[in-house]
């Protein structure tokens, strides 16, 4: 896809969308099933089940998805897909390349171990490997923009309000 086509695939979106806000409000859903057997819960993805279980580092065997990585996972997919509607939407070819990932979490808070220890990551390092032959300066202008409008990454940036209830 080349910017011309990405432009006329988004431009009666874009449209939508400043005639009806509200038309610009998408709901997101994920599920899963708690394991009667298991410290684990079964998660419908998109394109089948994963089972998240127990870290080794808090018990676990190392056998069922970490939901940390299942976050990191989720930014790398959303870092990866703005990036290329970015590169495409500036003209830039890119031939290949990486988005990786990589966090830090302290097993001691989540076993309640330390409690001035923190609960989650606490640190992420997003990094761009890019085969392109676009210059330095527009690769970090490239790198700025999908900052700027990756969904997962906002939403770390500047956590929602997040609500708990018991049906």
């Amino acid at each position: 896809m080349n910017a011309d086509e990405l432009r006329a695939i988004q431009a009666p979106i874009k449209q939508l969308y400043r005639d009806r806000p509200e038309a610009a409000l998408i709901p997101a859903r994920a599920e899963g099933s708690l394991d009667p057997n298991d410290i684990a819960i079964v998660v419908d993805a998109w394109h089948g089940k994963v089972t998240a279980g127990l870290h080794k580092a808090g018990g676990g065997s190392g056998e069922l998805a970490c939901s940390a990585d299942m976050l990191l996972e989720a930014l790398v997919g959303c870092a990866g897909v703005t990036l290329r509607a970015v590169a495409t939407a500036m003209g830039v070819t890119i031939r290949g390349g990486k988005v990786i990932a990589e966090g830090v979490w302290d097993a001691r808070g989540t076993l309640g171990v330390d409690r001035a220890a923190p609960v989650g990551l606490t640190d992420i390092t997003l990094k761009f490997e890019v085969d392109s032959d676009a210059d330095r300066p527009k690769l970090e202008r490239m790198i700025q923009t999908t900052e700027k409008y990756c969904v997962i990454l906002q939403t770390l940036k500047a956590p929602p309000k997040i609500a708990f209830e018991i049906a």
